[in-house]
């Protein structure tokens, strides 16, 4: 059971405080919290349960936000992670981002949405669609009117039809002229390769996500050509677990809508499809920097957005480098950022340049890591593939497809 829930800014201020049960949660904590955060830095903003003299604690940061609750009861630590996930979903999909200026503009709405998604401690409704249903998300004409009537809530005075249903995450009345379903794989790699070019960790996690307008209550079942593939699969509430646990088969009455249906990893994988070679030399208060980009295993579509970012030690007093295909930016905060987008059939991109040291140094000590971004349409890296989705009560007129995208997560290179 959760006591309390706070939300803090990247300097530690609370912008939202929310009290779940009878008993008080002194904001003290949020001191005690942040002391600890700033002496041992990001150990410990890593760590998503922490236990303090009087409370434990559960976080999760996102785009610079704690989400910080607080319990002094034993309770399972993966709900209270869940639930505060699912919180920062809901927020990120209402207002459109996260960040503390939006917050703060919009704070009546995250109360109101808090209020709805637990009682008393437990989590309650957490499905954005219902949430949705209960709570109209905010737009010029609300935020108007709010000013010209005086009234700021944006709560329906009528509770969901599905809230007392057997699929609370769907109305059942829902009806469209076109019955629609697409499903998309959008996978992201996390690789890391070291200063020698080997290949340490590459690995893919990857999202199911369906956007579904059909009518009535539809019974679906999603199949994959290689389930074997997957680890950690990850279900949304609708997902029935027996046909998974048994076939690897998706069974499912979906939300109306976009929704995330599941998630995955796959482990392990042996290559990445483009390569990334820094070349660092230093001597005599100089630093010889050169780059080369190209593809290393053509995966059949297109790459593009490729881009290629590093952050100049401190050390670094100036830096003059060019590059033979896309453009170079030093930002203020001293990162270098090569925006390529597409590797050319005639020429592999190369970066190079030199950067000047400041005058007590002669040699090159901290050397930086290279971070790689890329997307590539119409492909899954991981070679999952979807075998077929079939509907147990065909609507008429019904339109189905299937997508791919796969794009860099954490890609680094060291040098």
């Amino acid at each position: 059971m959760l006591q309390c829930i706070f939300l803090l800014s990247d300097s530690g201020e609370v912008m939202l405080e929310k009290q779940l049960t009878g008993h008080r949660v002194d904001r003290s904590i949020c001191d005690w919290f942040w002391d600890h955060a700033i002496s041992q830095g990001d150990s410990f903003k890593s760590q998503p349960v922490i236990a303090s003299p009087t409370h434990y604690l559960f976080q999760v940061v996102r785009e610079g936000i704690t989400f910080l609750a607080c319990t002094q009861v034993e309770m399972p630590p993966l709900m209270a992670i869940e639930f505060l996930c699912r919180v920062a979903d809901v927020l990120s999909d209402y207002l459109g981002g996260l960040n503390e200026d939006v917050i703060k503009d919009n704070f009546v709405i995250v109360y109101e949405l808090l209020d709805e998604m637990i009682d008393n401690g437990f989590p309650l409704t957490t499905e954005p669609n219902i949430l949705r249903e209960m709570i109209a998300p905010p737009n010029i004409v609300s935020k108007v009117l709010s000013v010209v009537t005086g009234t700021s809530s944006n709560v329906s005075d009528t509770l969901p039809g599905a809230t007392g249903s057997c699929v609370p995450w769907r109305a059942a009345d829902t009806k469209y002229a076109n019955n629609e379903v697409y499903v998309d794989l959008v996978e992201q790699m996390d690789a890391v390769i070291n200063r020698d070019g080997v290949l340490v960790k590459c690995e893919i996690y990857g999202e199911v996500q369906v956007n579904s307008h059909l009518s009535g209550l539809p019974d679906l079942t999603l199949s994959f050509a290689n389930p074997s593939l997957l680890d950690d699969v990850r279900f949304h509430p609708c997902v029935r677990f027996r046909p998974w646990e048994s076939n690897q088969i998706l069974s499912f009455v979906p939300p109306d809508g976009e929704f995330k249906l599941m998630s995955y990893r796959v482990k392990k994988l042996k290559s990445t499809p483009i390569y990334v070679k820094p070349q660092l030399t230093s001597d005599a208060g100089t630093c010889r920097v050169n780059v080369l980009v190209g593809i290393r295993n053509d995966p059949g579509k297109t790459i593009d957005s490729i881009t290629v970012q590093f952050q100049l030690p401190p050390c670094i007093l100036s830096a003059d480098l060019t590059s033979n295909h896309g453009t170079v930016n030093i930002l203020s905060n001293k990162i270098c950022s090569w925006s390529i987008g597409r590797i050319p059939k005639d020429k592999a991109p190369s970066l190079s340049g030199t950067l000047v040291l400041e005058t007590e140094s002669e040699r090159l000590h901290v050397f930086p890591t290279f971070r790689v971004g890329f997307r590539i349409m119409g492909v899954a890296l991981s070679g999952l593939q979807i075998d077929k989705l079939d509907l147990r009560t065909v609507p008429n007129r019904l339109y189905k497809g299937f997508r791919a995208l796969t794009r860099a997560g954490e890609f680094e290179v060291r040098s």
